[in-house]
């Protein structure tokens, strides 16, 4: 029987990614298969902390074009474009995007108009190439921060690992 995801609101963060890291080894322990690790991290993740969208987005074109991959919550948008959104933005530059509030974001994609704060980890593979972004969206304003940032990054290095 697979473990039951336990409810981390309210559980300080550093803890509560912890947690989600000594999970997501278990889980994924001998899978060299992304898309199931993608499956299983997006789940952790949403049922853990209750966010409103919880997925990645795949790399499909190098530098051109992401298209949603796993994820939990309402429909996500098909295709962005590198450059375009957070997604997009945080693919062009390789680096993690933490928006407090999304309607003060440029070019902002609104795939849910409940969403109102936002956090986007790229994924590398152990090449070094990114392989998708993770994207959480959250019905609060100003839900992410530095730790979040820390904690997903973490769990993001699980998918450098995959031969």
């Amino acid at each position: 029987m697979e473990p039951v995801i336990p409810d981390l609101r309210g559980t300080p963060k550093r803890e509560a990614y912890d947690r989600l890291a000594e999970l997501q080894a278990l889980l994924l322990e001998g899978t060299n298969d992304p898309i199931a690790g993608m499956a299983t991290t997006s789940a952790l993740l949403h049922h853990a902390f209750g966010h409103l969208w919880t997925g990645f987005y795949r790399v499909v074109e190098p530098g051109r074009l992401l298209r949603v991959g796993p994820y939990q919550g309402t429909l996500g948008c098909l295709d962005i474009a590198f450059g375009r959104g957070v997604c997009g933005t945080a693919a062009a530059e390789g680096r993690t995007v933490v928006v407090p509030y999304v309607h003060a974001f440029p070019g902002h994609i609104a795939c849910d108009g409940r969403s109102q704060s936002e956090i986007v980890v790229p994924v590398f593979g152990a090449d070094g190439a990114l392989l998708a972004v993770l994207d959480i969206d959250s019905a609060e304003p100003a839900t992410f921060d530095d730790e979040d940032a820390a904690g997903l990054e973490r769990l993001m290095r699980w998918f450098a690992t995959l031969p």
